[in-house]
């Protein structure tokens, strides 16, 4: 109910999810009358899409704590509820990042092993895609906690990408052994150590490289490096239209080049990869971005099914069962 475009878009994405997946059944949770004419004007009369009423929203500005002890009710919260219950397999919000991840883990916990939940996002490369945690929900992180990181990374990317052994890496200001602070020098030593597929350590230049499959970080890091990417792509949109509208001579060679330009905007479109994991909780969370439209909400829904289907939770613990042995 909280993103910035509004529950139409939700209604839209689901309408598309059901014609994609026969096999699927979704929850609305929300605004019953709100809903109810959506859905009617949208989707019509469909029998794997239902509704649940919840009576609050946690709005953008609500402090992660209040929405926990002031707003039971919220769509977030009743959401979250139901993963909990076992009546659904996953929640998809576009909400307040800060409220749905203090929600998530004050109602689902954490896995065994796991000291706190990270932020992962896929993200575009030279060769596909890469994964990269922690994008924003731990700004100090030790040793252990890049450690579990990786962990966690490694079973999303498997699962996501379909790569067996997904490289690791670990951001930091320079590849040699030396460079970095003591928490990062001490994660290389314990991923060094372990059956992960762990190459070292990678620099900001090189994110995008294909080098590594998941690049492991704090909150604080991944979170700059995200929201500098995103400016990146906006700077060269701008570059590129303003020489393109130059004068006459660069209108006329846009309308040639008009193809190759599309097929960049198409492969960069950032909706292709909206739907970030709320990692190492006790259940399936997935974070839209709050602006999202309906087709990068879809791809949201998308990672749901992908994670569902493949147990990721189960799996993150079965890994660090494994490691710990």
């Amino acid at each position: 109910m909280s993103g910035d475009l509004g529950s139409e878009v939700v209604v839209r994405a689901a309408y598309a999810a059901l014609q994609k997946y026969s096999n699927i059944e979704l929850v609305l949770v929300g605004d019953q009358d709100e809903l109810d004419e959506l859905v009617m004007r949208i989707v019509g009369d469909e029998s794997r899409l239902r509704i649940v009423h919840a009576s609050q929203i946690v709005t953008m500005e609500d402090p992660p704590a209040d929405s926990i002890r002031k707003k039971k009710d919220s769509s977030m919260r009743v959401a979250i509820n139901l993963v909990k219950s076992g009546e659904v397999q996953a929640c998809v919000s576009a909400g307040n990042t800060g409220a749905l991840m203090a929600t998530a883990k004050f109602v689902l916990k954490m896995l065994p092993g796991i000291d706190r939940p990270a932020i992962i996002a896929e993200l575009p490369s030279t060769v596909g895609t890469m994964h990269m945690l922690d994008i924003g929900a731990n700004t100090v992180c030790t040793a252990d906690h890049l450690f579990q990181f990786a962990v966690m990374g490694s079973i999303v990317t498997a699962d996501v990408a379909k790569i067996e052994a997904p490289k690791i890496a670990l951001l930091n200001i320079g590849s040699e052994d030396t460079k970095g602070h003591a928490s990062i020098r001490d994660a290389a030593a314990m991923l060094t150590a372990s059956t992960l597929n762990y190459i070292g350590f990678i620099e900001g230049s090189e994110l995008f490289s294909g080098k590594a499959d998941v690049v492991v970080t704090d909150g604080f890091t991944g979170n700059v490096a995200l929201k500098t990417m995103e400016g990146t792509v906006g700077l060269m949109s701008h570059f590129v239209r303003r020489a393109f509208t130059r004068n006459w001579l660069a209108k006329l060679m846009a309308i040639p080049a008009s193809p190759v330009l599309k097929r960049i905007m198409r492969e960069a479109d950032p909706r292709k990869f909206n739907g970030a994991t709320l990692v190492g909780l006790n259940g399936i969370v997935i974070k839209s971005h709050g602006g999202a439209d309906s087709y990068a909400f879809q791809h949201a829904i998308d990672t749901a099914i992908v994670e569902v289907r493949n147990q990721v939770p189960q799996q993150i613990g079965n890994l660090l069962q494994r490691e710990a042995a």
